[in-house]
């Protein structure tokens, strides 16, 4: 039996993340692994907060505290954001761990062994202002490219192009903003890619073939390019430190590793993290080595998209061990706010912990997934928001149960009623759900999320049509047992949504299920001959009316947050 190996890409520490950064990696890889659980599937769903790098150091320096106290901080704030969305990540590790360094430093060792690694003098900038060699996200200007006046020294935020900092025009000290610069010799590690770029397109070759367009084509854009060899150390206190056994010289001068080397390595540091915690029941390496029952599936937004299709392979293949290497990239283009890119550095949009203070997180989750930017850029605004919410939702989804629930309860009492057998409507009924039903699981299967939610969003509407065929309370004055029959179907088929619902409004799929006092509450998934039956809950099982499961979003609301987020 196949096991399923996701990760997610790392989110950075320096802040919460918005909105964008949450549609693009960890929400749709968590409704993918909450449908394969269902399944019956084993699947390990594996994340970390990616904590190294220039821009933690910066933010600790803006939050005036040591940075391991700013990134424990950041990393407990983030989780929560993140268990308030109702991600079940089976684990959610720090890039900083001991595990981390341990595999890191393990990596470059075998990369060293097989000569593709090699010590270089190089010319770096020197800040004179700050008294030290820069990192390239210490330097910021302009971009030859764009001409986006905040472009970091190793990639531009606006285009996504890579940078080296002699690139930029009016370079500045982002310590300082000291344009007092120099250059000045220093030596640090490169990683041969150039030597690997043959290995690294036939991998490609062999397996992009199911990857969506969006990250093959990225990925051929930059072999086409070529690999160029690629520094892998940076002049930094806070990193995984160059091993003093292979590098002396190197980890005396206090180089660490940087942070494109040793984050996506966290994947597998963070599969041991969680093993550490049962290291009797768990085992890592059967994860990651020698793993050829495992398909492993990767979620990323498309400025991601090479360091996990090219560099990060580039490392797998030249270690020579028989490190497990992913199957497919799920890529995603940008979620735009208003036509403008979300940004954490400009607190451009909707940050996740702002977004759970205004409304439960399902509501975020279903929208964020039914708008999902896969085949292109899409655009958030309130608009259409407050209008996926208010119509498949609150009127579709909610209003179905409470309407089924509360009349039901209030003509027949607490439990479901029997009434006479299926009929006609509910045969064809059946096999329309279990049609709807196949074409739902093909999609995810497909891991096609906005073509998924369309498909949900079906399934929730054929239960309205349904029920404005039998039109129970109608039915009810001349055929009290038919008028029951239309209400236990009815319920089936909130029993049926709860279940189904479940990758992607978990919370309000709890509450539809715990409306029903069945023996077994699980959330297992429903066969298509379970589907065509619509009988899993029996007459006279004792039922609740929940509360209201989606509020409708007002127009004094849309007027509130358009005022206070900006709506340009």
């Amino acid at each position: 039996m196949t096991r399923h190996l996701i990760t997610s890409a790392l989110p950075y520490i320096n802040g919460i993340k918005h909105l964008g950064n949450l549609v693009g990696s960890m929400l749709p890889a968590d409704v993918y692994a909450r449908y394969l659980r269902q399944r019956g599937e084993e699947a390990l769903y594996i994340c970390a907060t990616d904590e190294h790098g220039t821009p933690a150091e910066l933010a600790a320096k803006a939050a005036g505290l040591p940075v391991a106290e700013f990134c424990a901080q950041q990393h407990d704030a983030q989780k929560a954001v993140y268990d308030g969305f109702g991600l079940a990540f089976d684990y959610f590790g720090r890039s900083s761990s001991a595990e981390n360094r341990e595999i890191t430093q393990h990596f470059a060792r075998k990369l060293h062994e097989n000569g593709f690694i090699e010590e270089r003098a190089i010319r770096q900038v020197f800040s004179i202002a700050d008294d030290r060699f820069l990192p390239d996200r210490y330097i910021v200007g302009t971009c030859p490219h764009c001409g986006y006046d905040k472009a970091r020294g190793d990639q531009c935020e606006n285009c996504t192009r890579v940078l080296d900092p002699t690139d930029l025009i009016e370079p500045r000290s982002a310590i300082s903003g000291s344009g007092e610069l120099e250059v000045r010799e220093t030596k640090h590690l490169f990683l041969l890619q150039s030597k690997l770029s043959g290995e690294v397109e036939a991998w490609i070759d062999e397996t992009s073939d199911e990857w969506p367009h969006l990250a093959s084509s990225i990925a051929r854009k930059w072999l086409t390019e070529g690999l160029h060899d690629r520094a892998i150390t940076r002049d930094l206190d806070w990193g995984v430190p160059v091993p003093a056994d292979t590098w002396p010289e190197l980890a005396a001068e206090g180089k660490v590793f940087y942070v494109w080397f040793d984050a996506p390595i966290e994947y597998l540091g963070a599969t041991k993290e969680w093993a550490d915690l049962e290291p009797e029941s768990r085992d890592w390496r059967s994860w990651w080595y020698e793993a050829s029952d495992v398909r492993y599936t990767q979620f990323m937004a498309k400025d991601n998209v090479p360091f996990h299709t090219v560099m990060f392979p580039a490392m797998q293949i030249g270690t020579r061990e028989p490190v497990k290497r992913v199957d497919h990239v799920k890529a995603f283009n940008w979620l735009n706010y208003y036509g403008g890119k979300f940004s954490t550095s400009q607190q451009r949009g909707i940050f996740s912990d702002t977004a759970l203070e205004l409304l439960p997180a399902d509501y975020w989750r279903y929208f964020l997934m039914a708008q999902a930017p896969e085949s292109d850029d899409t655009s958030f605004t309130w608009e259409l928001f407050a209008t996926s919410v208010n119509k498949d939702l609150a009127d579709t989804l909610g209003n179905f149960v409470n309407r089924v629930l509360s009349f039901s309860r209030k003509r027949f009492g607490d439990e479901v009623p029997a009434g006479k057998e299926a009929g006609d409507a509910e045969r064809k009924l059946g096999e329309e759900i279990a049609r709807l039903l196949a074409e739902y699981e093909g999609h995810m299967e497909a891991l096609q999320f906005r073509k998924a939610a369309q498909a949900l969003r079906a399934l929730w509407s054929a239960g309205n049509s349904y029920l404005e065929e039998k039109a129970p309370w109608l039915e009810i004055k001349t055929d009290q047992e038919g008028a029951a029959l239309t209400l236990r179907t009815a319920m089936n088929l909130i029993h049926l949504y709860a279940v189904v619902s479940e990758p992607f409004i978990p919370s309000s799929a709890r509450a539809m299920r715990e409306a029903f006092a069945l023996a077994d509450d699980t959330a297992t998934w429903v066969s298509a001959d379970e589907a065509r039956a619509l009988a899993s809950v029996p007459a006279g099982t004792a039922f609740t009316v929940p509360p209201v499961l989606f509020a409708k979003i007002t127009d004094e609301d849309l007027e509130a947050w358009r005022s206070r987020f900006g709506a340009q």
